[in-house]
């Protein structure tokens, strides 16, 4: 992004940040992540909202779906991919409201995510946000 930008970020630039935030990540974690898909989407589906239950779609800025590692077996099969959501309108509403830099946002969500993926525990997504910042 730039001082003179007028538009609100869109999805690509979301996603630019997400894939920085991704490459500072320690050699351990990325080592692992190449097989899960980062989607950048406007919005939650309503049946994401649902199951979640969250009415204010703007209230859910990411989620990881899929099975954490340790979970995983060699007779798992036809399973979908692991997938970390990120949702362009609700980063952008949370920005606003915060004043927080949109890449240290994008990054916060994105290791929260990413935590989900390796079953980390709330401390231990702190400390690799300490790692990746």
């Amino acid at each position: 992004m730039t001082d003179r930008q007028t538009l609100a970020p869109d999805a690509a630039t979301i996603e630019a940040l997400a894939r920085d935030a991704i490459a500072r990540l320690p050699d351990v974690f990325r080592a692992h992540l190449g097989d899960v898909i980062l989607c950048v989407e406007d919005l939650a589906e309503d049946d994401v909202l649902a199951e979640l239950g969250i009415d204010d779609p703007f209230e859910l800025t990411g989620i990881y779906a899929g099975r954490p590692i340790g979970d995983k077996s060699v007779s798992d099969f036809a399973t979908l991919p692991d997938r970390i959501h990120l949702y362009r309108r609700a980063l952008l509403d949370e920005w606003i409201e915060t004043g927080v830099s949109l890449e240290a946002l994008v990054t916060h969500v994105l290791i929260h995510e990413v935590g989900h993926h390796f079953g980390l525990s709330d401390a231990d997504m702190h400390a690799l946000e300490q790692a990746a910042g």
